[in-house]
């Protein structure tokens, strides 16, 4: 099983049209929140129904996992606490939402919600000891935020991770937790796109302009991740030891070069220019 990962694409069209084009070649599609942008010109209404409709055509042709992301909240519940609305609904589209699991051969994907409250929080609480007896030989985790003190949540003065959800990390040990939130963690000294607490490997690809945006990819099977910012693309083994710095990716696997990008050591380049 071969997973594509994004997350703060913030209603950036050309981000969406390319993973519309990559989808296909993946048999999953996980979306680690953050699909809108409270911060556009555009009207938040009309951002859900564009999203929306590109989320039911990625629905056509392969698998989907969405949670919300700080910037998807378009509600409020009657505590009065910040609730996603608009990516409950998508839910109708056969995509794995806040609040749901999907089994997918010998994996759990476990979705989990940006709490804005204490009750979302509890429910989030009681949703993972409720699946916490269901997990699988591997049991992975999406959520928008990564865990607080870790390099994935490191922002270059602080860290901006979710202090409980690196406790819940420590309780459950999950196999991975994807993330995302924080722009620039892995791009800048001591913060990292990868991390292991315990036995649990953590992501966040960050944020990078431009088209493609910068995504990772799991191969489950392989025992493989992969990060494709523009020009440095790395990977690490998830069966051995953390290593610091990740390996450059200099023999690309038939599927990146599918995606019309080739990789050498130092430079990425469309294949259209490759001659």
């Amino acid at each position: 099983m071969r997973c594509l990962v994004v997350a703060d694409l913030h209603y950036s069209l050309p981000q969406l049209d390319w993973l519309l084009s990559a989808a296909p070649s993946f048999d999953l599609v996980i979306f680690a929140g953050d699909a809108l942008d409270i911060g556009s010109y555009v009207d938040f209404r009309a951002q859900i129904v564009v999203v929306k409709k590109y989320l039911s055509l990625l629905s056509g042709v392969t698998r989907v996992i969405l949670c919300s992301g700080n910037h998807d909240l378009d509600e409020r519940n009657a505590e009065g606490e910040k609730i996603s609305r608009w990516i409950a609904e998508v839910r109708q589209l056969g995509i794995a939402c806040d609040g749901d699991s999907l089994t997918i051969g010998d994996t759990l994907f476990t979705v989990l919600p940006w709490w804005d409250g204490p009750l979302v929080k509890q429910g989030l609480e009681q949703q993972l000891r409720e699946t916490a007896p269901k997990r699988l030989k591997r049991w992975v985790w999406v959520h928008h935020a990564p865990p607080a003190n870790s390099p994935t949540s490191w922002g270059g003065k602080r860290f901006f991770g979710d202090v409980d959800l690196a406790q819940r990390i420590e309780t459950y040990q999950p196999s991975m937790v994807i993330s995302g939130h924080v722009h620039q963690s892995p791009f800048i000294p001591d913060g990292s796109w990868f991390d292991r607490i315990g036995n649990t490997w953590v992501f966040n690809g960050g944020l990078q302009p431009g088209r493609p945006p910068v995504y990772m990819v799991l191969d489950i099977d392989a025992g493989m991740a992969f990060w494709l910012p523009i020009g440095d693309e790395q990977y690490i083994d998830l069966n051995a030891p953390i290593q610091r710095p990740a390996a450059p990716m200099t023999d690309p696997p038939a599927w990146f070069t599918s995606l019309g990008r080739i990789a050498d050591p130092n430079l990425a380049r469309p294949l259209s220019a490759a001659g």
